[in-house]
């Protein structure tokens, strides 16, 4: 034990710095409010296993923690693609997986995003086309957004949902205030 004890004070502490409160804060107001304007509710994800080695998953409920706190900024992991808006898919499609991700694919809502987590779900990984794997995602459904890693980190897989989030925003359009629509109604002189 005092070995152990020994080691732990020559390394020191070895853990990202927490994030300043402050700054948190804002940044997650920020991103539920976009969340809200975009979708108008929570955006709710679906995570399919299509063949991985389940490295990614160990990362992706790593986004459930405290830490990270997914569900404090508006997004959550559903069990239904019918209450989806998004599929986040890691491995490689295996060729017994194939139907199943298109049938998960086809009953997700529209207007759907599809997230390609790691290496394997963006190019195949290490395992690639053979004969028992499709290869990447992009191979069976259309994917939207790409998060390479393997495994990803956590971060890179929450960047990865909001860049999918900021391509489901709708364009904004510019706004007339009230003083021009009431100068656009009347004739010209």
């Amino acid at each position: 034990m005092l070995h152990v004890l020994r080691q732990i004070a020559r390394t020191g502490i070895k853990t990202e710095p927490p994030p300043s409160p402050a700054e948190e804060m804002v940044v997650v107001a920020r991103l539920q409010e976009q969340i809200l304007r975009t979708l108008g509710r929570a955006l709710t994800i679906r995570q399919v296993d299509a063949g991985s080695c389940n490295g990614c998953e160990l990362e992706i409920h790593a986004l459930s923690n405290p830490y990270y706190n997914l569900e404090g900024l508006g997004i959550r992991f559903v069990a239904s693609p019918r209450h989806a808006d998004v599929l986040l898919v890691t491995g490689p499609v295996s060729k017994h997986m194939a139907i199943a991700l298109k049938r998960t694919y086809d009953a997700t809502p529209d207007p759907k995003l599809v997230i390609a987590a790691g290496d394997c779900g963006c190019s195949g990984g290490i395992f690639g086309e053979s004969y028992a794997s499709l290869g990447r995602v992009a191979n069976v459904i259309p994917v939207d957004v790409a998060i390479p890693g393997c495994p990803p980190t956590p971060t890179a897989l929450l960047r990865g949902v909001l860049a999918a989030l900021s391509k489901a925003a709708p364009p904004v359009e510019p706004r007339l205030d009230a003083s021009a629509a009431t100068n656009a109604d009347e004739p010209a002189p």
